[in-house]
């Protein structure tokens, strides 16, 4: 099975998510389509350069709703530290716990799951807060994110800063990224 799930960076909220057994661009975009529906459009939206992020039925969605793309590195997981974070804790304190043996199983073990992640689960990075009360404080999240390009490197760009300088990220940034899981 597949899982893409989106967080909001600042919050680390998982905002939808979906199963597929086939890794095509459709359970993608129903997931995208249902955060936009629930959450409204981020400035940003952030993936990995997978085959179903780059498809013009996923893309056409985020550009319909003037939102800006962004795409990890090929190969480059660090770039996608949030939702490779997600995809740690769902194995380690699901999957790996519960060994689902049918779909419907799994479906309804990651709807506890991800609610549990939403609303219990304590988070470190986030102040030791979970995540829905940040999401609706909109305090005590946000991410460093360390700049890559100095200012002479994009002069046209007066608000990046100098090499390794670091910027908190803004909170309407999702991350969306898809993760293989597989049952026997």
């Amino acid at each position: 099975m597949y899982l893409a799930a989106i967080i909001d960076w600042y919050s680390r909220k998982v905002l939808a998510w979906r199963l597929s057994n086939t890794l095509d661009s459709s359970f993608c975009v129903e997931c995208l389509e249902q955060a936009l529906l629930l959450f409204g459009t981020p400035e940003i939206f952030n993936t990995d350069q997978g085959c179903q992020f780059t498809s013009e039925a996923f893309t056409s969605v985020l550009t319909a709703q003037g939102i800006s793309i962004s795409m990890d590195g090929r190969g480059r997981a660090l770039d996608n530290i949030f939702v490779e974070r997600l995809w740690r804790s769902v194995k380690y304190e699901d999957i790996y716990l519960k060994s689902y043996t049918s779909v419907t199983e799994l479906t309804l073990g990651l709807t506890e799951y991800f609610k549990f992640y939403n609303t219990e689960r304590m988070h470190q990075s986030l102040g030791n807060n979970t995540p829905i009360n940040v999401y609706r404080t909109a305090c005590g999240g946000g991410a460093m994110i360390v700049d890559k390009f100095s200012v002479k490197e994009k002069p046209e760009s007066k608000t990046v800063e100098d090499s390794g300088q670091r910027r908190a990220a803004t909170r309407p940034a999702t991350i969306l990224n898809p993760a293989p899981f597989c049952l026997d």
